[in-house]
């Protein structure tokens, strides 16, 4: 397949982004990585795509190659990055995969700067409405829904332990998580499964994700934390929704309130025998509904 370029930008704002660019045909497609990857974990995918596919895989601020100068605040902060990002290496007209969080960016960046993206993808994305973070600051306390960032700072649970692993190098426990709630069936070739670790190490803004995730909200809901704002309506680009059937991190109940609040301009395929990574999961699978959805009205 096409070559693969590492390069980097530096935004307006001050920050550098990273990105991979794939050599290839007219169709331009931007990949937005989640929580804990970078434009690395899209590697299957920039070496497997038809060569007629023009791609770019971005690392968002704080994460993989990218510099992290200013704190992220919220999911806005990442597509208004990505917004700074395309204007610098003069990119439209294109279409948007968006995997996990990056669901989420996509869905922002669509809502904010209408006339980029033609086409959304949203990969194993996180609702609509956010994704709920759940934590405890003591080990005597029940889970609760946390409302600021500097307790999910402190979060016994998910953040500290993710946070400890990446700063002590524990390779085992970060595979060990990934292996309970990501690569429950397939894992990825053992080289390349290393590699991954070491990439997710890269990430300086794991309490600021969890915090962006957890105060998002585009639908007209309350999610429990926020009000939402609605801004789902101009969302106005043809949306396809794809979720592993067996996915443990995006629940059906998550993937229902996407497809409730997109609506008609939504489509929604479920990934057979998939999780949250369809990528090592069954890549074909993944690469026909994203191509079949893309082609689709172009003669």
């Amino acid at each position: 397949m096409g070559n693969v370029s590492l390069k980097e930008v530096l935004l307006p704002n001050g920050e550098t982004l990273a990105y991979r660019e794939r050599e290839g045909g007219e169709i331009k497609v931007l990949l937005i990585h989640g929580n804990m990857t970078s434009s690395k974990h899209w590697d299957l995918v920039l070496e497997n795509m038809a060569t007629k596919y023009k791609l770019y895989a971005v690392d968002l601020r704080g994460f993989g190659g990218s510099s992290y100068h200013n704190l992220v605040q919220s999911i806005k902060d990442f597509s208004d990055d990505v917004k700074l990002f395309v204007d610098e290496i003069g990119l439209k007209d294109f279409a948007v995969v968006g995997w996990s969080t990056g669901g989420a960016v996509a869905m922002q960046f669509a809502v904010d700067y209408p006339g980029y993206c033609n086409k959304l993808i949203l990969l194993a994305s996180e609702s609509t409405r956010g994704y709920p973070f759940d934590g405890k600051l003591n080990e005597n306390e029940e889970p609760r829904r946390f409302s600021l960032h500097e307790e999910i700072k402190k979060d016994l649970i998910r953040t500290i332990p993710v946070q400890t692993a990446y700063d002590t190098n524990n390779v085992d426990l970060l595979k060990l998580i990934w292996n309970a709630v990501i690569y429950t069936h397939n894992q990825p070739n053992p080289a390349l499964y290393d590699e991954y670790v070491q990439d997710m190490r890269t990430q300086r803004n794991l309490a600021e994700v969890h915090h962006a995730n957890n105060t998002f909200n585009i639908s007209h809901h309350h999610n429990g934390l926020v009000e939402g704002n609605g801004k789902v309506d101009e969302i106005n680009i043809p949306v396809l929704v794809l979720r592993g059937e067996r996915d443990f991190v995006i629940t059906a109940g998550m993937n229902e309130e996407l497809l409730e609040d997109l609506g008609e301009k939504s489509v929604f395929i479920e990934l057979k025998d998939c999780g949250h990574s369809p990528l090592v999961d069954d890549l074909p699978q993944l690469l026909t509904a994203i191509t079949q959805f893309l082609d689709d009205g172009v003669q």
